[in-house]
């Protein structure tokens, strides 16, 4: 990020190169993460909702900052300077790996390093052919990759269209921003009175009401919305959330084919309802989620069994364990 923020004329090859490297950045520090809260669901199996949710809360927390700071931020120092700027959030990531407490590793053998990782993908694979885990996985990957990405050409028409809002930097951002205040509402929602519901119940209506909000973009493509007044309207449309990248490419391609480009915005409005039908084809498939407590695991037993060794970290020895420990 560094370097796009300093660098003039950059290659578009290495261009890509240093985003490729900045999330594959970002995707370790949550591996990480997801690692630890793991380890401690296998040790504390009632507190999984709790530790969920608290993964949730903070995300909530960081896109509201994110979104509600992006647009002043661009209009202040510009794109470059928005890149560099994220240089300093990611020293606080590892600033927060130094404060993980681990034990040193002695004597390691750099040899077992392919043995390790064979026996970590053949333990994937084992886990990845239970019942209920594939089936959950495929669903989790249908919801997002039909929630069609078409953020590209809804961006440039909230500022470039003449027949559009001609909102600011500042105000897109602000947009943004009231989709986290949802999000942060749903966590707290869940937290409180959901979290021990059946997850296949919480999902059709999540599903049905995302699928229903993304219909309230028409209100503003079609002009239905002309009498109403800018803070009102950019309050109620829909916020979606980012898809991962097959929503992305589908959603590219959608565009593509209806010739939604930065300057025609003919057929806008039919990838609007494309987009709102797929979102609710993910309720057909939510038979692939087990109808289970949401606190029990779904793992056999002997699955969740771990065999020590010398060099296999124990769970009090990561700094999180503190947290976990002082809620029992």
């Amino acid at each position: 990020m560094l370097v796009l923020s300093l660098h003039q004329n950059l290659y578009l090859g290495f261009a890509l190169l240093s985003l490729v490297a900045g999330s594959v950045g970002i995707a370790i520090a949550e591996v990480a993460i997801d690692a630890c809260v793991t380890q401690h669901t296998i040790s504390h199996p009632v507190l999984v909702g709790d530790m969920q949710s608290l993964c949730g809360l903070s995300s909530s927390i960081e896109a509201l900052l994110g979104f509600s700071l992006s647009g002043f931020l661009v209009h202040l120092a510009g794109a470059k300077g928005v890149f560099g700027l994220i240089i300093i959030l990611a020293s606080l990531v590892v600033l927060v790996g130094i404060l993980l407490r681990e034990s040193r590793v002695r004597n390691f053998a750099c040899g077992r390093v392919k043995e390790k990782f064979i026996d970590a993908s053949k333990a994937m694979w084992t886990t990845l052919k239970c019942w209920d885990v594939w089936r959950s996985c495929l669903y989790m990957y249908l919801s997002l990759a039909l929630g069609l990405h078409i953020h590209e050409g809804m961006f440039y028409w909230y500022t470039d269209a003449k027949d559009g809002p001609s909102f600011s930097q500042e105000i897109v951002g602000s947009k943004f921003s009231v989709g986290a205040v949802g999000s942060l509402f749903g966590v707290l929602l869940y937290q409180n009175f959901l979290k021990y519901h059946p997850f296949r119940d919480i999902l059709f209506w999540a599903q049905l009401l995302y699928g229903i909000s993304g219909l309230l973009d028409l209100v503003l493509v079609l002009r239905i919305n002309l009498k109403l007044e800018g803070t009102f309207f950019a309050l109620v449309m829909s916020i979606d959330h980012i898809g991962l990248l097959s929503s992305a490419w589908s959603g590219s391609l959608v565009l593509h084919m209806l010739n939604v480009t930065r300057t025609q915005f003919d057929n806008l409005w039919i990838s609007i309802i494309i987009r709102s039908m797929l979102r609710l084809l993910p309720i057909g498939f939510l038979y692939l989620i087990p109808r289970s407590d949401p606190n029990l695991s779904i793992l056999p037993s002997e699955m969740l069994r771990t065999k020590r060794v010398n060099d296999v970290l124990e769970p009090e020895n990561i700094e999180m364990a503190t947290l976990v420990l002082a809620s029992d």
